[in-house]
Formats: structure tokens, C-alpha cells, sequence
């Protein structure tokens, strides 16, 4: 995880609302490597569900989940819980449900505790997101 300079914050934000799709799933990449993303994550949120591509929602959820941390799960589990968008719903599931360190062994039982924790948060489509999240591995 990495802190941004001023101008690099300045940069990956202005790089967030590119037409370019490419630069937008970069942006998202370099945003959620931010060692405190909650000060950028209503443009992560937007990234999550960009509605001109799933590349985006992808690079985005895929770097958030990397972080193995609470902050990057909730992220994306808050935009699951509200994409209107099928393809880009399908594919916030899909990362969600196919990341390779979730599947076995000690990293399963630290999703299972932050999706426990998660059942708690303040924002009720996180805590549902979370429920469904848990009644699958159940």
C-alpha cells in the first residue's frame, strides 16, 4: 500500500474520470492501493460500477480485494450490494466469488471473520451483502 502525494492523488483522480476506459481501470488500481482509501472511496465506488465497462470493475474490485483488508472488502461489497447493472453486478460476484485466496485454507477463515464483522456495519447493504456472502460458504 502506498500514500500519495498531493499531485499524486490530484493525478488518479483526474485519471478516474478519463474516457478511457484503460486509464479509468488504472486509476482504480492506484486508488485502491491507497494505504486509507476512505477518503477516496465514493470515486472507488464509482470506478466499482462504472457503467461504460467491467474492465474497470474489475482492475478496481480485483485491487481492492488484494488488500486483505476490511476497508477494500467493504468497498466492494457495498457497490455489489447497489450495481444496478447486471454485467457489471455479474462481475463484482464473479470477483468476489473467484478470488483465489478466498478458496482455501487460513485466508478462508479471515474472509469468514470480516464478513462476520461486516454483518455489523452502519450501512445496511453492506450488512446484507455480507449476509449472502456468508451464507454461501456456509
Amino acid at each position: 500500500m502506498n500514500d500519495f502525494t498531493e499531485q499524486g492523488l490530484r493525478d488518479a483522480l483526474a485519471a478516474s474520470e478519463s474516457q478511457d476506459w484503460a486509464v479509468r481501470a488504472a486509476a482504480g488500481r492506484r486508488l485502491a492501493a491507497a494505504s486509507q482509501i476512505e477518503g477516496v472511496a465514493g470515486v472507488l465506488h464509482r470506478l466499482l460500477l462504472d457503467a461504460q465497462d467491467t474492465g474497470v470493475t474489475s482492475d478496481t474490485a480485483v485491487a481492492l480485494l488484494a488488500r486483505r483488508d476490511l476497508a477494500g472488502l467493504r468497498a466492494v461489497l457495498a457497490a455489489r450490494a447497489v450495481a444496478s447493472d447486471q454485467g457489471t453486478a455479474d462481475q463484482l460476484a464473479a470477483e468476489l466469488d473467484c478470488d483465489p485466496h478466498w478458496a482455501t485454507g487460513q485466508d478462508s477463515d479471515e474472509l469468514i471473520v470480516q464478513l462476520r464483522t461486516l454483518v455489523a456495519d452502519k450501512d445496511p447493504d453492506v450488512r446484507n451483502e455480507a449476509l449472502l456472502r456468508l451464507a454461501c460458504l456456509r
